[in-house]
């Protein structure tokens, strides 16, 4: 059987083996083939038109293969592998000139004839919608199939700076970068490939004064030049573009965009405490330690997120309960479960009222797959529930859509992009909520939509629904804790226009390294600068090996700064030495006892800090001023700003400066126009460059207000 798909498996930056590249070619371009053939096939033909062009074995796909994995980690190898066939065979076409048809064939028989038309750039084929008096060089690209994309030009002036396009990790300023607006999985070094787990079509012109959103949820391309920024749009059957233009200060910009695509609200204060998590905390006795020590050494912890605590075939019950299996699949009450006692979870209840006695709160991993390869129990019934009831995300062939990445591949994907699927999926974790008493879910995932062509059950196919699942997926579950009475706590690293009003964001997977140090920042303040108000990252990186003390501490004196502080430690199939980024676990695996004292300080710190928080993200929802404040909110016409990209606000009063290279023992601050105090001693500081000692229990913070001395705890708004 002879395999030739001419969008390959979708992948969005890589081609896979039995792809068409490029799947539309323009007028006079020549088009590389690909088939996947079996093993004892020893020649295939391609016949092109009225040619015969004979193909040849195509080497495995590492290159791009390769650029999936960020380094050494437990996804790195299903990554490597995703694209790789060893059965593939290819052939470059000639020029492409008009449409034609072709197919496969081998000794054994041939494929279906496919049809290819070339397009060509044109000045007329669609409709402009909005921007009529900014923007110049309108094109359509068309073929005899119709108009795929439209291409237009938003002219920018000498010293314009581009900001925002969703969460962005290589820099703050995007002019002069090539990026495009794609929900996609990068398992670690974003910054390094330019791609996002949140991408979003809108961005300030800071100092021009203006702002943009491309109003659509297909795929988007920004490149911008000395002169503009050209902009590629994905068209769907209506050739039609709808484009915001945001006129005023960044604040006003942002404001505009917001009153379209929804704000976050207001969550309750326990989520500005300290976070904690390890993906090898996978028994009650784990957890139960892991807290118990925090409470030995009087590090205050505030939530616990755990992420192996089910089978991770349904992500609905936990590990070795026993029930019986519902065939129907229909959702379990806590009533349904026995727990071993010599068990993973012998009593789940009873963790979370004792966790919830200490002060801390819980919450659990999700996922958005069903795995599909069981032939029994409850994961099985479940998966046939999902298809036989319609609450599957479909191909275009009507079949359900299996899961074409790599982490769970082959698993089915719920259509949440309606109410009945949603209630549907959160049903089973109603228990959860309702008759245990967790406080909130860890929604990751959300980037598994590949495919043009998916069906939706809202209407929309996959190049428009795509990257809009991870919006409905957060929403499913905040909607499920509100409808139990509980705040809409969702922990999610994938998002796109829309993902505002649907809780907290994580910067995702990173290494620990002082370059994913630098890059979670920028990624920090770009989502900001589009509106997402609770972020934060797994300080110091949650893979590969330890972090040194040095990396640790300065990333936590960094965290306790941010929105959102938490550390977290991939898996690593308890192998030794382990991972976990516990302070006590780093200050065994370094040596460096100056880590577990300085991490409490700043724990304590950040409990100090949180009415502070709690009472600027209401202020910040009020008056959409981010929380997380690039500097260029407050001081847009200060050229000077952008030498500083790492610098921001936390709130109205505090800028922060964060250490980010290691082995300096001074840092520099560049303070805007106004009067400023050192926050850790209350001194006055004149504005312009300044440097200060960082020993590491200090991180530069200044403040507007007179009389706050971090080091006597003393904060902004409080006596």
């Amino acid at each position: 059987m002879l395999i030739h798909r001419p969008y390959g498996i979708e992948h969005p930056y890589a081609n896979s083996p039995d792809q068409r590249v490029p799947v539309l070619p323009l007028v006079g371009e020549q088009v590389r083939l690909g088939v996947v053939a079996p093993p004892d096939v020893t020649a295939v033909v391609c016949e092109w038109g009225s040619l015969t062009l004979d193909m040849s074995r195509a080497e495995t796909a590492t290159a791009d293969a390769a650029a999936l994995a960020g380094g050494e980690g437990h996804l790195s190898e299903a990554q490597a592998k995703s694209l790789g066939a060893d059965d593939g065979w290819s052939v470059v076409t000639p020029p492409v000139t008009e449409p034609v048809r072709y197919r496969f064939r081998t000794e054994a028989g041939t494929t279906d004839w496919f049809e290819v038309s070339p397009a060509r750039w044109t000045q007329e084929g669609g409709e402009l919608r909005g921007g009529e008096d900014r923007v110049i060089d309108v094109e359509w690209l068309v073929s005899a199939e119709g108009v795929h994309r439209a291409r237009f030009k938003l002219p920018l002036q000498t010293g314009d700076h581009l900001v925002g396009f969703g969460e962005r990790y290589d820099e703050l300023d995007q002019r002069g970068k090539q990026l495009d607006a794609m929900v996609f999985e990068q398992y670690k070094a974003q910054g390094v490939h330019g791609r996002t787990y949140l991408p979003m079509p809108f961005a300030h012109v800071v100092n021009g004064g203006w702002g943009f959103h491309v109003r659509t949820s297909r795929r988007t391309w920004f490149s911008s030049d000395g002169d503009g920024l050209t902009v590629e749009v994905a068209l769907g059957d209506e050739p039609v573009v709808d484009l915001g233009i945001y006129q005023g200060s960044p604040t006003e910009v942002l404001t505009a965009f917001l009153d379209e695509v929804g704000r976050a609200e207001e969550l309750p204060d326990w989520i500005f405490r300290l976070w904690a998590s390890g993906n090898e905390w996978n028994t009650q006795d784990l957890v139960m330690a892991r807290m118990d020590t925090h409470r030995e050494l009087e590090i205050p912890v505030g939530t616990v997120v755990i992420e192996a605590w089910s089978d991770e075939e349904g992500i609905t019950i936990w590990r070795d309960a026993q029930y019986a299996v519902t065939s129907d699949g229909t959702a379990h009450k806590a009533a349904d479960f026995s727990y071993p006692k010599d068990g993973a979870w012998p009593n789940p209840g009873a963790m979370i009222d004792e966790l919830h006695r200490r002060g801390i709160k819980v919450v659990l991993w999700q996922i958005p797959l069903q795995k599909s390869e069981f032939d029994t129990g409850q994961v099985a019934a479940d998966a046939a529930a999902m298809v036989q009831a319609g609450h599957a995300v479909l191909e275009a062939d009507g079949t359900p859509y299996h899961n074409r990445g790599w982490w769970f591949p082959k698993a089915l994907m719920p259509d949440l992009s309606v109410q009945r699927t949603r209630d549907w999926w959160t049903e089973k974790r109603r228990y959860l909520v309702e008759d245990i008493d967790v406080d909130g879910f860890k929604t990751d995932g959300g980037e598994h939509a590949w495919g043009h062509d998916l069906s939706y059950a809202d209407g929309r196919r996959g190049d428009e629904g795509n990257n809009v699942f991870p919006v409905h997926y957060a929403r499913a579950f905040g909607d499920l804790l509100r409808s139990a009475g509980k705040a809409p706590v969702t922990f999610s690293r994938a998002g796109f226009t829309g993902s505002q009003a649907h809780g907290i964001f994580w910067a995702g997977d990173e290494d620990s390294t002082w370059e994913a140090f630098r890059s979670s920042i920028t990624a920090g303040l770009t989502a900001a600068s589009c509106g997402i108000v609770y972020w934060g990252w797994d300080l110091a990186g949650f893979s590969g090996p330890v972090p040194d003390a040095e990396l640790y501490l300065r990333a936590t004196a960094a965290s306790t700064f941010l929105p959102i502080m938490q550390y977290h430690s991939e898996f690593n199939h308890h192998q030794r030495p382990l991972r976990d980024r516990t302070p006590w676990h780093v200050a065994e695996t370094t040596g460096d006892d100056r880590v577990v004292p300085i991490f409490r300080a700043y724990a304590v710190l950040r409990e100090q800090l949180v009415p502070y928080l709690a009472e600027q993200a209401a202020r910040t929802i009020a008056t959409d001023r981010p929380l997380l404040r690039p500097l260029f909110f407050d001081h847009a016409d200060d050229p000077e700003i952008w030498n500083h990209p790492y610098q921001y606000l936390l709130g109205d009063d505090l800028l922060v400066n964060p250490v980010l290279e290691p082995g300096v023992t001074t840092w520099t601050t560049y303070l805007p126009e106004g009067s400023w105090y050192d926050a850790w001693t209350g001194e006055p500081v004149a504005c312009g460059l300044v440097t200060r000692d960082v020993p590491l229990e200090v991180v530069p913070v200044y403040t507007r207000t007179p009389g706050v001395n971090l080091s006597r705890g003393v904060l902004p708004g409080r006596p």
